[in-house]
């Protein structure tokens, strides 16, 4: 589905990403876990093209590399950001809409059905303004916006931030139905206890580089991991 190799990000003479290679095969859930500043949404926006970057990628063997953020979008890609990022001056079916953007009437017609029927509170606020919404709310509207192009591949930089347990269970237990559908989910996530519990296999990142990597269970069961992100 998804392989990417050598890839490097700089801010300036700042090396935030410095030779990543991974990859995640059809169905899969891949977890990217690490430490603040360990490079892991650097990665995840290269992949998305929202940052300039070095280095190879390819989707269902296609290269990719070259291509702006509109048209790996167009490929497949849903992403859901870091903080959420919801139009907080539209209403919810606004935000959707625009998230389905690059599809005809009827296929957006299709995903807002799909987007109320998975997350029925978003149903209930359609007409509301993003900014109303609550901090669980509104990531459940920014899932839901990534979802409205129907992706191949799901790119989620940590979904549970800022939310209270009861909440992160909802949201993860959303991404174990799509999953269970079939969906390629790449995440980035700062819970690496629940991550671990869903995902398949695993990557961990430091200064930059992945440093391990391995099937989800014996990540969560490597002592360093333990020590320094789980407990």
């Amino acid at each position: 589905m998804l392989e990417i190799s050598d890839i490097e990000v700089r801010y300036g003479q700042a090396l935030a990403v410095a030779g990543v290679s991974l990859k995640a095969t059809p169905g899969a859930w891949i977890a990217l876990i690490g430490a603040n500043g360990a490079g892991k949404t650097s990665l995840l926006r290269a992949i998305v093209g929202l940052v300039r970057h070095r280095g190879r990628l390819s989707l269902g063997g296609e290269d990719i590399s070259a291509l702006p953020a509109w048209e790996r979008q167009r490929r497949g890609f849903g992403y859901v950001p870091e903080g959420r990022q919801v139009f907080a001056q539209m209403t919810v079916e606004e935000n959707l809409r625009v998230g389905g953007f690059i599809k005809p009437d009827a296929e957006v017609r299709r995903g807002l059905e799909m987007a109320y029927a998975l997350f029925p509170r978003l149903a209930e606020r359609r007409r509301q303004l993003a900014a109303t919404l609550s901090g669980g709310e509104q990531q459940m509207l920014a899932l839901a916006r990534a979802l409205m192009i129907r992706p191949r591949l799901l790119l989620v930089d940590e979904i549970s931030s800022g939310l209270m347990p009861i909440l992160v269970g909802q949201v993860f237990a959303r991404l174990v139905e799509l999953h269970r559908d079939g969906l390629t989910i790449l995440q980035v996530e700062q819970n690496a206890r629940e991550v671990l519990r869903h995902a398949q296999y695993a990557y961990v990142m430091a200064a930059g580089q992945i440093v391990l990597e391995g099937p989800a269970a014996a990540i969560a069961r490597d002592a360093r991991v333990r020590e320094s992100y789980v407990g």
